[in-house]
């Protein structure tokens, strides 16, 4: 199993025959290594619907067909965009989606969300199981006291945390952020796409590692297996 990051806060998840894609942001995305055509999807995971994480969901998913889930606003409208060219499943927070790779959660974020055909939604935390490991993708969010929660249910593997500030909590915050999750790997995201989230992600795993946490740092099109 691996996971390979796409840039911003985009990411493919692969067990065995199974490939998900996490807010597939690729056209328009600067740091995006492929084109959105280049990629397959059995399943698509959105935090949130504003540009940048909804990115290229409705054509991806409109050529192949793959699984869609969204928190139900959010879902609502991506059901009117696709028709019957894929599903849309529509959990909302505290809600579970079970597939047979395993299941997906969605958890609170504190953030902001209004798609851009501006349809207002709540943003949401990812914890997905897949391939005998757990993955908590934080999406876009503040430092806030609940992230210690879904690490208090089920026992987190991967965390991926985002650093850039600005939009998100900084890599300051992300570090306390990383100290509440509880995973013993850490993956930073959503930093140095743009001018306003530019970071020092080296800075930021010193600082993590100095707590005894393996920061992974990959750069756009690296993956990492797990």
């Amino acid at each position: 199993m691996s996971i390979r990051y796409l840039g911003h806060s985009a990411f493919q998840i692969t067990s065995g025959s199974t490939t998900l894609l996490v807010d597939p942001f690729i056209t328009g995305n600067p740091k995006a290594p492929v084109s959105a055509d280049e990629l397959s999807a059995d399943v698509i995971l959105l935090t949130h619907g504003h540009g940048d994480h909804l990115g290229d969901t409705v054509d991806i998913a409109k050529r192949t067909g793959a699984t869609v889930v969204a928190i139900v606003e959010l879902a609502n409208e991506l059901s009117g965009s696709l028709g019957d060219a894929a599903t849309v499943l529509d959990p909302n927070l505290g809600g579970t989606v079970t597939f047979d790779w395993g299941w997906v959660r969605l958890v609170p974020a504190w953030h902001t969300a209004v798609s851009p055909a501006g349809t207002p939604h709540t943003p949401a935390g990812l914890v997905i199981s897949i391939g005998g490991k757990t993955i908590y993708h934080l999406g876009d969010t503040a430092l806030f006291s609940d992230l210690a929660l879904p690490g208090q249910r089920d026992r987190l593997d991967y965390a991926i945390v985002p650093i850039g500030g600005h939009y998100t909590m900084d890599r300051h915050d992300a570090v306390r952020a990383v100290e509440l999750v509880g995973a013993p790997n850490v993956i930073p995201a959503h930093y140095d796409t743009f001018p306003p989230i530019e970071t020092d992600a080296a800075a930021f795993a010193a600082d993590v590692e100095a707590t005894g946490r393996r920061v992974i740092v990959l750069q756009p099109g690296e993956e990492t297996n797990l």
